[in-house]
């Protein structure tokens, strides 16, 4: 559309059908670079676990729903239809791609719900049957626009503006209906998973998010279905293809893709966060122990978080283990039931306890820094609490009302204070 009276020439406004395609490509990728995130993300796990027939479906899924978004763009359209020459071909590829995702989808419930050892007859049967229905859609599809009439170019409306049309009419409802079939099964299979106990709950919202994106394919399809529906009655809802389909199908993707994401990256920052908590908890007792040794441990390169962590834990044992020499068994019995008359629970009474004998065992050395302190002791239990040890040295007050009470004659405190 063109409008004249620039003393520089026309002003070309933003009707042109190859403005509109640049506009309405920008959201379709969006879930396009959302989906092939989730696949790099998943991507070594996949490769690593070939043989797994659950993580190869999540591949070929993830694949597959990243071409349909990046197919399914007016500008891919336009070019597409251009290198091949012939009008409209998108049509029948953007759909084939679409029923081969419907068809993954299956395939990963399958693989899902028989195990992953599963090597039956009727599982084999039902992969076989998966592929064969939607190997024989796909064919029917590619059969149904050779014989159809499709002339016009169509970017956005392709659905409604032909849904009247001889072959390309039952195309159309084809694919609609295969894909609705799979979104449906799918969907209802996600949320028996979800409601089933016992899982992590990043698999959990993982899954959630899942089904909320199969529902919302649910509701593309309808949209879809009820705009051709109104074509063939003589009636206009096309704006619920071209507006409202769209938009629904690109959230869907966004939340598969955080469906198949969150419990990868979420378990692994979990992880993460949880190797860096216990390098940090360990801090009290890891200075404790460079003040025993007179210095800390050999300068190596930084490493990963859980590099340090082992490293940490390494240094604090090996210092621990002279040290244990010098604990006095007799003051951490009456250091526990001390800390036990003080309404500590059981678990921080003993980290309590071991905390008062690890302190007083460092006065030893220090008064007696020649002497060996006595015989061999058996620290499996102190080596393995280290954790423990170290967050009760991060409570001194605490540490020192059970010394002092445990250093008490006894009788002589009340049990109340």
């Amino acid at each position: 559309m063109v409008l004249a009276g620039s003393a520089a020439g026309p002003v070309r406004l933003a009707l042109d059908p190859a403005v509109l395609a640049g506009q309405c490509s920008v959201s379709f990728w969006i879930p396009a670079a959302v989906l092939t995130a989730a696949l790099v993300i998943k991507l070594p796990t996949i490769i690593r676990l070939w043989q797994d027939p659950m993580l190869r479906a999540v591949g070929g899924l993830l694949l597959l729903a990243c071409a349909v978004f990046v197919f399914v763009a007016p500008s891919t359209i336009r070019w597409t239809n251009r290198v091949t020459g012939v009008p409209n071909i998108s049509a029948p590829w953007v759909y084939s791609l679409l029923t081969a995702f419907c068809g993954s989808c299956l395939l990963l419930i399958i693989a899902w719900r028989n195990g992953l050892s599963d090597r039956s007859a009727a599982t084999r049967r039902a992969m076989r049957w998966v592929i064969s229905v939607y190997s024989g859609v796909i064919v029917a599809l590619w059969v149904l626009f050779a014989l159809a009439d499709v002339p016009v170019e169509r970017l956005r409306d392709l659905d409604t503006y032909y849904a009247d049309t001889p072959f390309m009419r039952e195309e159309i409802l084809l694919y609609l209906l295969a894909h609705a079939v799979a979104v449906l099964i799918t969907s209802r299979v996600v949320w028996n998973w979800v409601r089933t106990d016992g899982l992590d709950v990043w698999l959990r919202c993982g899954l959630k998010s899942l089904g909320v994106g199969y529902g919302l394919n649910l509701l593309f399809d309808a949209s879809k279905l009820t705009a051709a529906a109104a074509r063939w009655t003589g009636h206009d809802l096309d704006w619920l293809s071209t507006d409202v389909a769209p938009p629904v199908a690109c959230v869907s993707a966004i939340l598969i893709a955080v469906g198949f994401i969150l419990p990868h990256a979420g378990q692994y920052l979990h992880g993460r966060w949880r190797v860096r908590l216990a390098h940090r908890e360990l801090r009290p007792l890891y200075l404790l122990m460079r003040a025993v040794n007179g210095r800390g441990p050999a300068l190596l390169p930084r490493g990963g978080p859980d590099l340090r962590l082992t490293r940490r834990e390494t240094f604090i044992r090996d210092v621990l283990l002279p040290l244990a020499r010098r604990i006095d068994e007799e003051l951490h019995r009456r250091a526990y039931r001390a800390a036990l008359e003080l309404g500590f629970a059981p678990e921080e009474a003993g980290a309590l306890a071991a905390a008062v004998t690890v302190l007083d065992a460092v006065e030893r050395r220090e008064q007696s820094p020649e002497g060996d302190g006595g015989p061999d002791r058996d620290t499996t239990e102190l080596l393995r609490e280290i954790g423990a040890v170290s967050r009760a040295l991060r409570r001194p007050d605490r540490v020192a009302a059970v010394r002092l009470r445990a250093a008490a004659p006894a009788g002589s405190v009340p049990a109340h204070e």
